[in-house]
């Protein structure tokens, strides 16, 4: 069966590190999402985002989307195709609302796993290490979405993969044993 890994959670909890990890030890192609945006400089299009118009933005069938800062953004079924071309298992970094119309979309085909830490303060200094600005920083940790994410939405409880990201070798342990029971139900 082909699957989608849907990786969800805060800010700062490490979800495209996650995605990189499983793009690197297992060959897991990364879904690339669309925005009408213009790329930012060293952005490639087809490999950071499929960079549309609004015009063909609307010819896509997408799954979801959000608008923000007066650009859309979504992930669309030619996307998960695209990559279940490469390999049956594949990845998306979503937020929590994305992941849970996957899951209502996609039902079985769509794997969550949320990514939490014990302390959400280590989140604020994950972000101030990795060089976000101070007062962009201010604004995302206040902001509606950034709140919505620290928690597990109650439509997932029952579904998704908890994963505590405290420490990288625990974590990486518990993907490898998600990825072999995922791979023992392709055999």
């Amino acid at each position: 069966m082909k699957r989608v890994i849907v990786i969800t959670g805060a800010t700062g909890a490490g979800k495209t590190t996650v995605s990189n990890y499983l793009l690197e030890k297992y060959g897991m192609p990364k879904v690339i999402t669309h925005t009408t945006r213009a790329p930012r400089p060293g952005e490639v299009d087809n490999v950071d985002y499929h960079f549309e118009t609004d015009q063909s933005m609307k010819q896509l069938h997408l799954l979801e989307q959000v608008q923000y800062d007066h650009h859309l953004y979504g992930s669309s079924y030619e996307a998960l195709d695209q990559g279940w071309q490469k390999n049956s298992l594949i990845t998306i970094v979503l937020d929590t609302k994305g992941a849970q119309t996957y899951h209502e979309q996609l039902g079985d085909q769509a794997v969550i796993i949320f990514l939490t830490v014990s302390q959400p303060t280590s989140l604020v200094s994950r972000l101030s290490q990795r060089g976000d600005q101070t007062q962009a920083l201010k604004q995302r940790i206040a902001s509606q979405e950034y709140q919505r994410d620290l928690r597990l939405p109650k439509s997932l409880a029952q579904v998704a993969h908890l994963i505590v990201n405290d420490d990288w070798h625990e974590t990486q342990q518990k993907l490898d044993q998600l990825v072999a029971e995922l791979t023992d139900e392709v055999k």
